[in-house]
């Protein structure tokens, strides 16, 4: 679930996409099941589909505002399923510069396409050495495996 706060060690150096869209082998993951695309400078950040089936159906989304200043950690917004409400967090110390509003309309998009349409917000990251504490694809697998 969402309220995993630990940490992993790095498992390798981190991946910098420079296209989109992206398969979820090539995103970088945060333990407690965000998933950031990272290139120009830009981390676009959304939930990994473990965490969408986890939380069953999506019925609520809290949203942050446009310019927004987070730290790597914090807590920016919330998603409410039939199950529970759950915390989101930024993987990245930055500014957010865009939040996905398309989401108010169409919840059913973190179930179709969590890794594309779903995505929640992007984030101009203020300190690159963060991206060195996210997972790759086969670390965050194996965590998931883990957590069943």
């Amino acid at each position: 679930m969402l309220e995993t706060r630990g940490r992993h060690p790095t498992i390798r150096a981190p991946l910098i996409i420079k296209e989109w869209p992206v398969k979820p082998e090539d995103l970088l993951y945060c333990s407690t099941h965000e998933w950031v695309h990272y290139a120009g400078g830009v981390a676009t950040i959304g939930i990994s589909a473990f965490a969408v089936e986890q939380l069953s159906d999506v019925v609520g989304l809290e949203l942050p505002e446009v310019g927004a200043t987070l730290q790597a950690g914090d807590e920016f917004g919330q998603v409410e399923s039939v199950k529970a409400v759950s915390p989101v967090y930024c993987p990245l110390a930055g500014e957010v510069t865009e939040v996905n509003t398309g989401l108010d309309d169409d919840l059913d998009v973190f179930k179709s396409d969590p890794y594309g349409a779903g995505w929640i917000i992007k984030v101009k990251v203020s300190d690159e050495s963060g991206l060195g504490e996210l997972l790759d694809y086969a670390a965050y697998q194996r965590q998931c495996a883990e957590e069943g």
